[in-house]
């Protein structure tokens, strides 16, 4: 039901709610508290707590407009227990006449420490008699916008439960093991929490209400994911038989043996090749756990069986790395790997295109430039997409339409996913993890260092280059301006070349042209550059074994994730390795968080489920978040076991109430879902 087909909804009303999103009953109903004002009691001021949030009413004894420091509104109210100061900074004339001497008022606000004891900084105000009741129920708080009040709010809610509404829309075996309320219940006590409720409970969301919205909206998620699973297996993608050739003679040459791990995700990418449906599987691996051979193995069945492959990286720098891996691996066997980037000449783009479109080049490996129009390819089975989490959904689709029939896909992460996150944001996609590292991996030292130490860490890194090491100072992250980050790199990078005359210092960043890049990487592999100076576009990729310091700035702007990814740089080699995360002084709760996190942790796994308690999905989700069902009232940290329930139920829900499902996805998913009974 429409906003519009309620008589008593105003057309200024519902165009302030239109701008918070809300354009019907179900949007309304589900426009839930931020948190809640406990206006059921009035407390007196001698038993006032510091921090809380509490309602209390008396007599104004003073009030005055200051203005040092600064100009500000200041009154005392006073009841049989003492007196409390109310402060406000900005004010209006209608609240000057409020607060004369002599006015009985009933505050609310959080107390806190003033000049003259305990005061409230901006209360809400209300004048009251002495007589007046008390609310029978805590006060909702909602989001809102400019031109909408609380009280609108208020009163479009209660309208709205006040209709005949079709509640219920999954069968009540779902909510049996859980012993969850129903839907009405649920939204009806968390509007209308009563006095006696749990108000902390309440804002954390972790009552039986809370909890069964959680729920709906977990199922709503793994309904839709595991539909758009079942449509994806009704398409066409090319049944590849396994290899019987071409893997056994690169397994044969290679220095190293895969690991139990590398052996079980190879199995399951060989088998879903096997499939006539498009496989669409994320291999996840901590830093350095060898996904890459996984992928050339991958590839190699493809093309023993007559088909192309492409690989997209995100950056010129990783592109170019997979590029001569692969093709040192591919040479010796007869297999043509094609390079392609956006910044080629022309001559050499166009010999690269014409080489894909007649099938010569056997395996391509590029940037963003592989998805271009101009770009065609004789018979793609297979796509490979490194650190997919930099491309959007788009990009990612617009590479599979390159084959016909649809090339299977497989997207590679150095970045490992919470159990939890890949159970409800990737639950649309097959998962295989390499959680075991190659043999002869020394762990890396990581050492949190002030930047008041910086000459003793500019010592190190002497010391460590003039005995024959390499290593990387990476440049703090800039988010705000791409352009400062470069000054700063470019300072660095001036400092450290007069800090260090015998030395040969390099920098590298990401508005390089791409023949200077490489040229400086290619200089830093070789060994000729010791130091490399670098912003974090070398977050990825780079191996070079005998760089084993690495030295970040700045360290508590970077999310953990970055700082693993920047951490894995060094470590590759037989030698001892040590990050050295410097930092400034004055750290927020957050850094320092996360710096303890980083320092104290090496397993991945481990330090992506902190990154999301700490920061939420999106750092993970990058621009997959384009199309897939986002989260509200449900939070994977407080909710895993509802999680685990929604994913079983999930299954048994799609094969035996497919029209159940339907109507559940309408309410959480879609707009105009219809509640109300016509």
């Amino acid at each position: 039901m429409q906003l519009s087909e309620i008589k008593s909804f105003s057309k200024p009303l519902m165009m302030n709610l239109a701008k918070l999103g809300i354009h019907d009953v179900q949007d309304l109903l589900l426009h839930l508290p931020l948190r809640y004002m406990d206006e059921t009691r009035i407390v007196l001021i001698r038993d006032l707590r510091l921090g809380e949030s509490v309602q209390v009413q008396g007599e104004i004894v003073h009030a005055e407009v200051t203005y040092q420091p600064r100009k500000a509104l200041i009154a005392r109210l006073a009841d049989e227990s003492g007196q409390l100061s109310l402060r406000f900074l900005h004010f209006y004339p209608s609240q000057i006449n409020a607060l004369k001497v002599g006015n009985q008022l009933r505050v609310y606000g959080e107390v806190r420490h003033g000049y003259f004891g305990y005061e409230m900084v901006h209360p809400q105000c209300k004048v009251a008699s002495n007589n007046a009741e008390v609310s029978e129920q805590l006060t909702p708080i909602y989001p809102t916008t400019a031109g909408l009040t609380q009280s609108s709010i208020r009163k479009a809610i209660k309208v709205v439960m006040g209709l005949p509404l079709s509640i219920e829309t999954l069968p009540p075996f779902v909510y049996e093991k859980l012993g969850l309320p129903s839907f009405f219940e649920s939204v009806q006590r968390i509007h209308y929490p009563q006095a006696d409720a749990n108000l902390a409970d309440l804002e954390d969301r972790s009552t039986l209400e809370w909890r069964r919205l959680a729920y709906d909206e977990l199922l709503a998620q793994q309904l839709s994911m595991r539909k758009h699973y079942a449509k994806r297996r009704q398409h066409h993608a090319p049944a590849i038989a396994s290899s019987n050739r071409l893997v056994k003679q690169l397994l044969a040459e290679l220095p190293f043996a895969l690991t139990q791990a590398q052996q079980t995700v190879t199995h399951e990418i060989s088998q879903d090749l096997t499939q006539p449906y498009p496989m669409q599987r994320l291999l996840q691996g901590d830093v350095g756990s060898g996904k890459t051979i996984v992928a050339c193995i991958a590839a190699l069945q493809a093309i023993e069986h007559g088909w192309q492959v492409t690989l997209m990286a995100p950056t010129e720098i990783l592109a170019e790395q997979h590029f001569k891996k692969f093709a040192m691996w591919l040479t010796p066997l007869n297999i043509r790997v094609a390079w392609l980037t956006g910044s080629q000449n022309k001559k050499i783009r166009e010999t690269a295109l014409q080489d894909i479109a007649t099938g010569q080049a056997q395996l391509v490996v590029g940037t963003h430039a592989l998805f271009q129009e101009a770009v065609t390819f004789k018979k793609l089975g297979l796509a490979i997409i490194d650190e997919q989490h930099r491309f959007g959904v788009q990009q990612r689709l617009a590479l599979r339409q390159k084959g016909h029939p649809e090339p299977h896909q497989l997207m590679m992460t150095a970045t490992p996913i919470p159990r939890t996150l890949s159970m409800s944001y990737y639950a649309d996609l097959d998962v295989s993890v390499i959680d075991e590292l190659p043999p002869g991996r020394t762990p890396v030292v990581t050492k949190l260092v002030s930047n008041q130490r910086r000459e003793e860490i500019l010592q190190r890194v002497r010391d460590a280059c003039q005995s024959g090491s390499q290593a990387y100072w990476v440049c703090p992250l800039i988010e705000e301006s791409e352009v400062l980050q470069l000054q700063t790199a470019t300072e660095i990078f001036e400092n450290l070349q007069q800090n260090f005359p015998d030395l040969t210092v390099g920098l590298v960043h990401g508005r390089m042209k791409s023949a200077e890049k490489q040229s400086v990487m290619q200089a830093f592999i070789a060994g000729e550059t010791q130091l490399l100076v670098a912003t974090t576009v070398i977050e990825v990729g780079v191996d070079v074994p005998n760089a084993n310091l690495m030295v970040i700035e700045h360290a508590e702007r970077m999310g953990l994730s970055q700082l693993h990814q920047l951490r894995g740089r060094v470590g590759r080699g037989a030698a001892k390795s040590t990050c050295i995360l410097m930092y400034q002084n004055k750290l927020s709760e957050m850094a320092r968080a996360r710096l303890k996190v980083i320092y104290e942790n090496t397993d991945g796994f481990a330090i992506s489920q902190a990154d999301l308690n700490l920061r939420g999905p999106g750092e993970f989700l990058g621009t997959r978040q384009s199309g897939v069902p986002m989260l509200k009232i449900a939070d994977l940290s407080r909710d895993e076991d509802l999680l685990y329930e929604a994913k079983v139920i999930a299954e048994r829900l799609l094969k035996q109430h497919p029209e159940a499902v339907d109507a559940h996805l309408q309410r959480w998913l879609r707009q105009g879902a219809d509640l109300v009974k016509v």
